[in-house]
């Protein structure tokens, strides 16, 4: 093929030849990373048990604080899995109002999303209770447009809201999907779905890279140091 070329363009179509081989080495690398990432898994949602497979019933709140006909317990977890499944790109920044409505959002931001669905405006819950005992959360100067949305925070109002329950993840018949569940700096909601040891997953937000919103790490994020339950 390349008898008759001068040197130059057998240079030129080498290099072409080589180019082709890079970009294709390239796309098949690519191409394997991208099946290594969305090849199914144990920890994968398609592949998890629910409680009914461990004997484990859901539970049904006593309350409905929006009056939506809806039990608090099951809002919570519908109305969480309804802000995620607009897949918010994580960004941590301040917003005059409050809410984020730009798309982003935390971890914090999933909480709120989830009580707000079921009739629980945290935003004004948090500063409400800053307002009356700072001393509990240690808050020089409230400002409602951000104080909710610091795990700290939440976990206080938590502790002087909410029912506490235990934090370990192996006694599973404890846990239910509703819940919050709360880490030294990370706090999320506690899903519906277990994995094959019947610890439940959870609804979070903790990064860029993040491929899944609702993953089977409730017992290995790192220290769990709240669990509470509305209603």
């Amino acid at each position: 093929m390349t008898m008759g070329m001068s040197l130059q363009d057998k240079r030129r179509w080498r290099a072409r030849i080589a180019c082709g081989t890079l970009i294709l080495a390239l796309s098949c690398a690519c191409f394997a990373i991208w099946l290594l990432i969305t090849a199914p898994s144990d920890s994968s949602p398609r592949f998890a048990r629910t409680g009914s497979d461990f004997g484990i019933e859901p539970v049904i709140s006593a309350a409905d604080a929006d009056s939506d006909g809806v039990d608090d317990q099951t809002d919570i977890l519908q109305s969480t899995r309804a802000y995620l499944a607009t897949r918010p790109i994580y960004k941590s920044a301040y917003f005059d109002g409050g809410y984020p409505t730009d798309g982003t959002g935390v971890c914090t931001d999933v909480v709120a999303a989830g009580l707000l669905g079921a009739g629980y405006d945290l935003r004004a819950l948090v500063d409400e209770d800053i307002r009356k005992s700072p001393e509990a959360y240690d808050v020089e100067v409230p400002d409602s447009n951000i104080d909710y949305r610091r795990v700290r925070n939440l976990r206080v109002w938590f502790e002087r809201n909410a029912t506490s329950l235990t934090c370990d993840a192996t006694r599973i018949d404890e846990w239910a999907g509703g819940d919050i569940v709360c880490y030294a700096n990370h706090i999320g909601v506690v899903s519906d779905l277990r994995n094959s040891d019947g610890v439940p997953y959870i609804l979070h937000h903790r990064g860029r890279l993040q491929l899944r919103y609702e993953e089977d790490c409730l017992a290995d994020y790192g220290e769990i140091v709240g669990h509470w339950r509305m209603g």
